[in-house]
């Protein structure tokens, strides 16, 4: 599984990136985290705000500050 953070160092996207390495270690899920700072790179996902969370390829959201709960349910969905 490969879990890409799109942000380019905000607090919320510095929050979130923490966010998703806590529930990764704490569930013992066999992910990737990647953060993407490149804005090119980050534009390949149609985002406009960020952060971003991208679950295998699929933009799960865009400039919310989400729920642990709700993270975890789409990383189960993508396992």
């Amino acid at each position: 599984m490969l879990i890409k953070i799109l942000g380019t160092g905000c607090s919320r996207c510095k929050k979130l990136e923490q966010q998703v390495k806590v529930i990764v270690e704490n569930n013992n899920i066999p992910a990737e985290i990647e953060k993407i700072t490149d804005i090119q790179d980050m534009m390949r996902y149609g985002i406009l705000a960020t952060p971003g969370l991208v679950i295998n390829e699929k933009l799960k959201s865009s400039g919310l500050t989400l729920k642990d709960e709700q993270i975890l349910n789409w990383i189960k969905e993508e396992l």
